[in-house]
């Protein structure tokens, strides 16, 4: 996320905050000559070094008293730039999913919700500002440099940088396998994960539609993972995203079957299962933890929800 605020601070934000908190509404070299900047200088600010006091730069228009450093504005920050860094991921990547992945043909399955994919919507818009909580402690410490993140791939070399990219899938894979069994315990599952799985036949939409604790607790192992081990800051990005993105892809309903990595991926087929028996295929990425644990269940073409839908269209047309 550092990235992202470093790009939005030098192209945006430095702007914004010049104009919204200048520094001249906390000089006092001259009376404020407007209403705003009268109500701003009642904010809290960072000392001002001297230099800021001269008559060259209180009349800059582009200078603002809140540093790219300072505290609340990263947070505000973070906080502006996540609200709407998820809804665009959401919208586009689920959108995409659901016209042109997604088998439309399942919303005629006799477990799809009435108005099933204007409920996930709402369900994913409701949680999105709580789950943005939750995370912004995780994205501070990453911008204020407590994060392993790295930019110089010399640092660590080009072998480390491929290896990490195994590692993070398969270190936040295991953990996730964990949090979301456990989330299936008979102590917390129906107030925390079942309405999830109130999306029995999930559509693209469905991917974020969690309880907002739920879904936080999904996310820590991505940032539990930069403040433990290495990781390239650009190549974090694409993960992040990319982790996303597979959250959406494996909410489609497919149950295509026979491929040759599906023993070794936990893909769409999979995650159909997990929906529909709940105490299957808890893993995100791979079926390794379920198979260790016993919990991994093959698909197959039988299991497929879509013969559900043919079987009651045929029964109409009888």
């Amino acid at each position: 996320m550092d990235l992202v605020l470093d790009l939005a601070d030098t192209y945006l934000l430095d702007k914004i905050y010049a104009h919204l908190v200048p520094v001249s509404a906390f000089t006092g070299s001259k009376p404020s000559v407007s209403t705003w900047s009268n109500i701003v200088s009642y904010l809290p600010h960072p000392p001002l070094p001297a230099e800021l006091f001269e008559p060259a730069v209180t009349t800059a228009p582009l200078t603002s008293a809140w540093p790219r450093d300072y505290m609340p504005r990263q947070l505000l920050s973070l906080l502006v730039l996540t609200l709407i860094g998820i809804h665009v991921l959401y919208f586009v990547f689920a959108g995409l999913s659901y016209k042109y992945i997604f088998n439309h043909d399942m919303m005629k399955h006799p477990k799809f919700l009435k108005n099933q994919v204007q409920l996930e919507i709402q369900t994913s818009l409701r949680g999105f500002p709580v789950m943005t909580l939750y995370t912004l402690p995780w994205f501070l410490g990453e911008v204020r440099g407590c994060s392993r993140l790295y930019t110089d791939v010399d640092e660590y070399g080009w072998t480390y940088l491929v290896f990490s990219i195994a590692f993070f899938l398969v270190f936040t894979d295991y953990l996730i396998y964990w949090i979301h069994r456990w989330e299936h315990h008979p102590l917390c599952y129906k107030w925390l994960h079942k309405p999830h799985h109130k999306w029995l036949i999930p559509t693209p939409f469905a991917s974020h539609a969690f309880h907002p604790l739920d879904g936080y607790l999904q996310s820590v192992p991505y940032h539990l993972f930069i403040f433990l081990f290495p990781l390239h800051q650009k190549l974090y990005l694409v993960l992040f995203v990319c982790v996303n993105f597979w959250s959406i892809f494996i909410h489609d309903s497919d149950m295509v079957t026979g491929s040759v990595f599906e023993t070794v991926i936990n893909g769409p087929a999979h995650h159909t299962l997990h929906h529909l028996y709940f105490t299957v295929n808890y893993g995100q990425y791979f079926t390794l933890s379920d198979r260790m644990n016993g919990s991994y269940r093959q698909p197959e073409a039988h299991l497929d929800p879509l013969l559900e839908v043919k079987m009651a269209e045929a029964n109409k047309q009888k």
